[in-house]
């Protein structure tokens, strides 16, 4: 072995047994030991999370100190750039998993010295699993927001539907099998919709089409996002070795195409919670999130809560989730003081507790397993078991990638084949250069 080889050894070493102390200064110290004051970005809500952290501090001994500045979405990424270039940037931020690959470069990994790869399995849903790279833990989990399905009661009861959809092909049907489309319609002298059953074959009016459709991908067995053989992120949409998204875009679609049998939505109708909320609109597709919005617009609606349908057979079991970690700053001159700022805020008798502040699913399998008589949270909990994510560099144009596809296909100026090959590329684009960032 050579002199240079022995040295490169040596300092790798070095920095490894670095990284493990770094995050392993604070251990064991007492409660009576107080920990410096950090600072955290996030695009989670302040004053949910400013809440939680006086909660928390009102159980300890020597309370945390935190600052948190709450970021757009649009504009968390070129602020936190931006600051970090000045040398002022946070100790850590708090961001959704589809808003943390630009910022790869700029985080610490959790080295699984300090927290083992079994333990992280072992102790987190499957979803959490996108925060494990071969060298350590991106982030430390903190809460999850399902997507789930929203259905009106009074709407399917005087339809004569006893329960609701379990199944997607529940709500397709045919003039001689009508399905929960063709029950729950509602069209005027002229043709005109007037109630419906599912919002679906349309960017524009309805809320969370990126999640509904990415949704239906993952169900097939395809991650939208892959990594290559050099751990760059690329496009899965028209990748040969997933499942093909076209059988996902043939049943998104089908909803808005007037010559379908199942056509029951079109742009110019309202906005999907809207006509949800106004009683037009019988089944809404949303966020775990948003129960207690839904309750305050329109406290006299009577509707409930179910898991996301699935496909009856083949693919696997998924829902979107929106799931939100912490992460270290590179950067931060007080690496160690925010991982066990984190680690106190992240511990399961604290996220306990933050469930049911925030009415959500933990993130934690040891406290789903403990089971709920609420019964919305038992259906957010069984959510959350299936939840799953992707990596994305930019949601907002992801969501524009889709909403193009979804049209072109629709006007008839491309094909299945086509779409999904020109919306990969242009999906490659966005990845490209967010991996450029790495």
């Amino acid at each position: 072995m050579s002199k240079f080889q022995i040295v490169t050894i040596a300092i790798f070493i070095v920095f490894i047994i670095a990284g493990v102390a770094s995050f392993s200064l604070y251990k064991g110290s007492s409660q009576n030991t107080a920990l410096p004051a950090i600072t955290v970005w996030g695009t989670f809500p302040g004053n949910i999370f400013n809440q939680y952290v006086s909660d928390v501090n009102s159980t300890q001994s020597q309370a945390v100190r935190i600052s948190y500045v709450q970021k757009a979405p649009d504009a968390f990424s070129r602020d936190f750039v931006n600051a970090l270039a000045i040398g002022q940037g946070p100790d850590a931020i708090l961001v959704p998993a589809d808003l943390i690959l630009p910022q790869e470069n700029k985080l610490v990994l959790i080295p699984y010295q300090v927290v083992s790869k079994r333990a992280f399995l072992d102790s987190y849903i499957q979803e959490a699993n996108v925060y494990l790279s071969d060298s350590g833990i991106l982030a430390v989990p903190f809460t999850v927001d399902p997507l789930v399905m929203y259905w009106n009661r009074d709407a399917y009861n005087a339809a004569g539907i006893a329960a609701y959809p379990r199944y997607w092909d529940e709500f397709t049907g045919t003039s001689l099998k009508p399905g929960l489309v063709q029950k729950l319609i509602v069209k005027d002298d002229n043709e005109n919709i007037r109630k419906t059953a599912i919002a679906m074959g349309d960017f524009s009016n309805i809320t969370n089409a990126r999640e509904v459709l990415g949704s239906l991908m993952l169900q097939s067995g395809n991650p939208v996002t892959k990594m290559d053989g050099n751990g760059n992120p690329i496009s899965a949409i028209n990748d040969p070795s997933s499942a093909s998204t076209i059988p996902a875009l043939r049943f998104f679609i089908q909803f808005a195409d007037p010559s379908n049998a199942n056509y029951s939505w079109n742009r110019s109708m309202a906005n999907d919670k809207t006509s949800f909320l106004s009683g037009a609109l019988s089944t809404y597709f949303g966020f775990a999130s948003e129960l207690s919005d839904i309750r305050a617009k329109n406290p006299n609606i009577n509707f409930d809560a179910a898991p996301l349908p699935q496909l009856r057979s083949g693919g696997v079991k998924a829902a979107y989730g929106k799931i939100y970690g912490f992460s270290i700053v590179r950067a931060s001159a007080n690496a160690n003081a925010a991982y066990q700022t984190i680690s106190l805020l992240a511990s399961p008798q604290n996220l306990s507790g933050l469930s049911k502040t925030m009415y959500l699913p933990a993130v934690r399998t040891d406290i789903i397993a403990q089971g709920s008589s609420d019964p919305y949270i038992t259906i957010f909990n069984q959510a959350a078991l299936i939840s799953k994510t992707w990596l994305d560099a930019d949601p907002s144009a992801s969501r524009q990638i889709f909403g193009i596809l979804i049209q072109s296909i629709m006007s008839g100026k491309k094909t299945f084949d086509q779409g999904v090959r020109d919306a990969s590329d242009q999906y490659d684009v966005v990845l490209k250069q967010a991996g450029q960032q790495i």
